[in-house]
């Protein structure tokens, strides 16, 4: 590859990209198989390469993208901000931004999760939850409370100690001579269930591995984490909100902080602002976590943002004199001004559109057009939640590299798509219309059948994990 006057690589910009940047969740050894798309443009739901052609972000480019690329009014609220105040650290200060956010997402709660603690990614976010719920108990007099459980499949981020408390193979088994140890409970994944069992039934058998787990070492646990209602990086494993509900009761007999990891099922991507309202039985008083971990779509696909959202109980146990009994994690950018006006428009937009009931009917208009697909006898497990579709294609039909050749296929029916493992999923945009959802609903339905009729035996048959 030849090298310009300013010390840059030539040749397209998918080449230069493979020359000097090293891609996240991508095997660079097989990078040159499967090139990164050279996106250059966005608009609404659709991207755009350096070639002119067009692709439909279903996963809301890793379930950021709520309102579609280059929304005109995030766009107008974030030149606004950059013209008034770009950044001042939270240390020490404040700003109306990051004021208003924490008021509004709290007032989300009813008031029940009085403060929000601002970081940067998901990741980050769950390390701080981690640490509120271990810190907590130990200034309440209560250091033996050390341990963690979280769900079988589930998934909470790559850091340390978020890694501690994911169960992803292909994420955590490098790194698991470094980590903490965590109790690890049956996943309520609906998926699981025998014959003549529903997904309440399997949700009934996992809450009562967790209960068991609880009553012999409660003493030492400090924190339940948890996704709620859907588990996204395992494959989209789904399950009933009995589960919630029972492990709120648990925790509470236990004195075991809750957490719900929302950075990829809240912003309404279940049908509920926050997934966790869904615990509640209608007509029945709401019932939340005592820690809430926001991230991803909070800040409309803009800029990184994440947050945790705390029981007044676990704030106040930091209050003292003494500075080591306070909570000192930070780093610089926490609380950016951009981000949280970022976030703030994207709250402006579900105050002032009706978005879930938008998105109610939006995604059935969508689940119409997928009724094919969910009746077609090469898959199995279709499911559907708020704005979340998935399906996974029967075992002895995928052949090697599934999700790679379907990703490329996706790519020649304008699709960016990245199956997980053999579950092939949407999280769109919350832009569908019928047209657009009709659209969608043949593109996929076209590129299954592509990569189902078109399995190469010379094909690298080396193993393929599943990511997302």
């Amino acid at each position: 590859m030849k090298i310009s006057a300013h010390g840059l690589a030539t040749g397209s910009l998918a080449q230069r990209s493979l020359a000097a940047v090293w891609h996240p969740c991508t095997q660079m050894q097989r990078a040159a198989q499967v090139p990164p798309l050279a996106v250059v443009r966005g608009e609404g739901p659709w991207l755009f390469d350096d070639t002119g052609q067009r692709y439909f972000d279903t996963s809301s480019s890793w379930w950021v993208n709520l309102f579609g690329h280059a929304d005109a009014r995030i766009n107008a609220a974030l030149k606004d901000q950059l013209e008034t105040l770009p950044h001042v650290m939270l240390a020490g200060c404040t700003h109306a931004p990051a004021v208003e956010l924490a008021e509004r997402l709290s007032a989300l709660t009813g008031g029940t999760l009085g403060h929000c603690f601002f970081a940067s990614d998901g990741a980050s976010a769950v390390e701080i939850a981690l640490k509120m719920s271990f810190h907590h108990w130990r200034n309440l007099g209560r250091s033996d409370k050390r341990e963690f459980v979280c769900l079988r499949k589930g998934y909470h981020g790559e850091t340390l100690g978020a890694l501690a408390v994911t169960d992803v193979a292909v994420f955590r088994d490098a790194y698991d001579p470094l980590l903490m140890r965590a109790h690890q409970v049956m996943s309520p994944d609906a998926r699981q269930a025998m014959t003549g069992e529903s997904a309440a039934d399997v949700a009934r058998r996992a809450t009562a591995e967790l209960e068991a787990l609880l009553q012999a070492r409660h003493a030492h646990i400090a924190a339940l984490i948890l996704e709620p209602l859907v588990q996204g990086a395992t494959g989209m494993a789904f399950y009933d909100p009995a589960y919630l509900r029972a492990a709120r009761k648990l925790c509470d007999q236990f004195d075991v902080t809750l957490i719900a990891d929302e950075i990829a099922v809240g912003c309404g991507r279940t049908g509920t602002f926050f997934a966790f309202e869904q615990a509640a039985l209608p007509g029945e008083q709401a019932i939340w976590p005592d820690l809430i971990c926001l991230s991803k779509g909070i800040s409309g696909g803009y800029l990184p943002l994440s947050l945790v959202l705390s029981r007044d109980s676990i704030y106040e146990a930091f209050l003292d004199d003494d500075v080591t009994r306070g909570f000192l994690h930070s780093h610089s950018y926490t609380g950016n001004a951009l981000a949280c006006r970022a976030a703030l428009a994207v709250l402006d937009r579900f105050a002032q559109e009706d978005v879930l009931r938008h998105n109610r009917e939006q995604a059935a208009t969508l689940t119409t057009a997928l009724a094919p697909l969910a009746a077609d006898p090469r898959i199995e497990h279709f499911r559907q939640l708020g704005m979340i579709w998935a399906f996974d294609v029967r075992e002895p039909l995928i052949g090697p590299r599934f999700a790679e050749r379907f990703h490329l296929a996706g790519r020649a029916y304008e699709l960016l798509i990245r199956p997980i493992g053999r579950t092939v999923y949407l999280m769109p945009p919350y832009v569908l219309t019928e047209d657009l959802s009709q659209w969608l609903a043949e593109r996929l339905l076209a590129t299954l059948n592509y990569v189902l009729n078109q399995i190469p035996p010379d094909v690298d048959r080396a193993p393929e994990p599943p990511t997302a």
